[in-house]
């Protein structure tokens, strides 16, 4: 998208201080034993554009590796490797589609406070070949040098062609809807003649 010139800021994706997660939910014999699996996604990266003078005109993009997704409830090793293939194998068919993209093309945007904003982000989720609209709410904090965004959001798996898979010797089967939540630090890139604030 367009940006108004120098006023917007680069900021590069720091995964290594950030969180994003996946909650999965269950039916079937275990989900009464409250097996709602939750995914961390490990590996991605990205880059934000913020403009704090026009801030419904800042960008983001995301790229995950999806095979970085990793099971992180408490469950035996048994479990744990059947879910994590299923998951690659099946479900995401990684060797297939080894990429999740998220590149936005309409924010929205209302100050709630000093360098605190409420946004609306609008733009394109491409997840297991199949690309669709997204609206991502988020809460987005804008320091000197870096840039974080909390919140979470919903899509259901058989919009994107996923195909809802049992696990467990058939105990385990997850419904349609995932629930997304992120807490996403960026840090600002500076250009080598642009001084950072005293």
């Amino acid at each position: 998208m367009n940006m108004a010139g120098s006023t917007a800021a680069r900021y590069v994706v720091d995964a290594a201080r950030s969180r994003f997660q996946v909650r999965a939910f269950s039916t079937g014999l275990l989900s009464a034993f409250g097996h709602n699996p939750t995914i961390a996604i490990r590996d991605f990266t990205g880059e934000a554009r913020f403009n704090v003078e026009a801030p419904e005109q800042s960008s983001l993009r995301l790229d995950i590796d999806a095979s970085s997704l990793t099971l992180t409830s408490d469950v035996n090793d048994k479990d744990r490797l059947e879910m994590e293939s299923t998951m690659r194998e099946e479900v995401l068919e990684t060797a297939r589609y080894p990429k999740i993209t998220f590149e936005s093309n309409a924010v929205q945007s209302n100050r709630i406070a000093d360098g605190m904003y409420r946004m609306q982000i609008g733009g394109n989720l491409t997840l297991h070949g199949t690309t669709l609209a997204l609206e991502v709410p988020c809460n987005v904090t804008a320091g000197d040098d870096t840039l974080r965004a909390n919140g979470d959001f919903s899509i259901r798996q058989t919009d994107y062609g996923i195909r809802l898979v049992s696990v467990a010797g058939g105990g385990l089967k997850l419904k349609d809807d995932l629930k997304f939540t992120f807490d996403i630090v960026a840090r600002r890139e500076r250009k080598a003649a642009e001084p950072k604030p005293e």
